[in-house]
């Protein structure tokens, strides 16, 4: 059995962290979002996989390679223009002729999930409850069969959505080929299953787990799931009188700094230095080479490689991305005074407690105060002691 993972989207709506590289590319718990999938399928069994690559393909193969690292096979296929989910499984017509898996690259599941999926007779839809159905597409089950499917309405029949996550058979390129564009302009998947439905043969497959990573803000609750089920360890250099509490993994090379506190799950990659008195919370991965410093607090946040908040800086609930610099008493703040959800233009983060989004290579001036629900393009320039509040596009300069 092969599986398919869908992964040649540029990911417009992580925007501004997919500027340099592909959706399926961003780290969580230090590691890109797809690896974990590809992990989660060699655990279920399967060691065939096909990548559809596209977007910033070079970048996934470089990383990945042949797949021999991970113990899996692993092969590419470019679809050259992204005009949708069906368009993209097209791309390996030719390549299978039995049953196989196919799974969207941007979401997290756990490997027994998949494990009772690849069981499943073909074809097969994942299913999971949501408590947003109206986010989703959704559909409607009698006896185990799929008897309708919808595409994000306001009033959806059901709580039960298509986790994007399927058991197909090589029939499928046959109804592929007749699909006309959809009212988006795209090739819908979910149009050919109706073919399916149409004769009472699209079967149901529920999972315990789903995290879907449709925009930024879902990066944090991803993140925190893997790291809440990581194997920590410890290869770097701990000073005296640093607290380690809970699963807290730190890497090669770094060095923790005396009268620095870590809570678990937490994540640390290589040579990077924390400290000293650092107070680092739960939830945080941070990348390769990056400097949190003298009595900075992180909280529930991703933070990518070669990014300094080396003073007096507090970090809550937030995405920062590659090669910035937070200077000295730069803040970054995750709640209203109210307690209202946080609202990015007209996006619902659906969350509380939310600080911002920071794309790679950003600069802050010493003391800049960056409000809730601010999204900062990548290599922005902020001056010292500058309110930081809103959208801010690529190259921004505030003097």
């Amino acid at each position: 059995m092969k599986c398919v993972i869908l992964g040649a989207g540029e990911g417009k709506r992580m925007r501004p962290l997919t500027s340099t590289i592909p959706k399926v590319m961003i780290p969580l718990a230090n590691r890109p979002m797809v690896e974990h999938l590809i992990e989660a399928v060699r655990d279920s069994g399967i060691t065939e996989i096909l990548l559809v690559v596209g977007y910033g393909e070079e970048r996934v193969r470089g990383y990945f390679g042949d797949g021999t690292r991970w113990g899996v096979s692993l092969r590419y296929v470019t679809q050259r223009h992204q005009r949708g989910t069906a368009d993209a499984l097209r791309s390996v017509d030719g390549l299978i002729r039995d049953r196989f898996l196919l799974l969207n690259g941007d979401m997290i599941l756990k490997k027994t999930d998949l494990a009772g999926l690849v069981k499943a007779e073909s074809p097969c839809v994942a299913t999971y409850h949501s408590d947003r159905p109206e986010e989703y597409g959704t559909l409607t089950v009698e006896n185990d069969r799929i008897t309708s499917l919808h595409e994000k309405v306001a009033r959806p029949p059901s709580d039960l959505i298509n986790a994007g996550a399927y058991v197909l058979d090589s029939d499928i390129f046959g109804i592929l080929k007749t699909l006309p564009l959809s009212e988006r302009g795209e090739y819908e998947l979910t149009d050919a299953l109706r073919a399916y439905i149409e004769r009472n043969e699209l079967r149901a497959h529920s999972l315990g787990y789903w995290c879907d990573v449709g925009y930024p803000w879902d990066l944090l609750d991803a993140n925190a799931a893997l790291l809440a089920d990581m194997e920590p360890q410890r290869v770097g250099t701990i000073e005296e009188q640093v607290t380690l509490q809970g699963r807290v993994s730190i890497g090669e090379g770094t060095v923790v700094r005396s009268g620095t506190y870590i809570e678990g799950p937490c994540i640390i990659g290589k040579n990077c230095r924390i400290g000293p008195h650092t107070y680092i919370r739960g939830s945080t991965a941070i990348g390769d080479s990056c400097h949190i410093g003298h009595c900075t607090e992180v909280k529930n946040s991703i933070i990518l490689e070669h990014t300094n908040a080396p003073h007096f800086n507090y970090i809550g609930d937030s995405v920062i991305g590659r090669g910035c610099n937070l200077g000295a008493g730069t803040k970054i703040a995750n709640l209203r005074h109210d307690r209202a959800v946080v609202r990015i233009g007209s996006k619902d983060t659906h969350r509380v407690k939310f600080g911002a989004i920071i794309g790679d290579g950003v600069q802050f001036g010493i003391n800049c105060s960056v409000n809730v629900g601010s999204i900062v393009g990548s290599d922005s320039r902020f001056a010292p002691a500058t309110l930081v509040d809103g959208l801010y596009g690529d190259k921004s300069k505030i003097r």
